[in-house]
């Protein structure tokens, strides 16, 4: 959601939209550049198109910074850890999954990836 919400596009009167929208994003992202991006999503699980490269999660529980969670944990079960990048705008799950291993990138700066040049 940090990536989403880095553009102030109007996301927020269409939730579920934007989160495909951003998977779409990523597909195309993924095929550009071969690497595989996994999204986890905050809230209740949706149809979104499957996307070659994308894997898409929803956070296995509910409340706030639900998917942070998952990340951290994720992140921590991963042997490769420091082969992997976390986008976040979230300090304290920088930390988390730095501590862990992984290298984080900010959601803005990957907004910026994501945008056509």
């Amino acid at each position: 959601m940090n990536v989403i919400g880095s553009r102030p596009d109007g996301w927020w009167r269409d939730r579920k939209k934007a989160q495909r929208r951003l998977v779409d994003e990523l597909g195309r992202f993924a095929h550009a550049t071969g690497e595989p991006v996994t999204v986890i999503f905050d809230g209740r699980e949706h149809a979104i198109d499957p996307q070659p490269g994308v894997e898409v999660l929803f956070a296995s529980r509910s409340g706030p910074n639900a998917a942070d969670h998952d990340i951290a944990e994720r992140v921590q079960a991963d042997p490769a850890s420091e082969q992997l990048t976390v986008v976040t705008s979230d300090a304290d799950l920088a930390a988390r999954v730095e501590r862990a291993g992984a290298q984080t990138l900010g959601a803005g700066a990957f907004r910026r990836r994501l945008e056509p040049t």
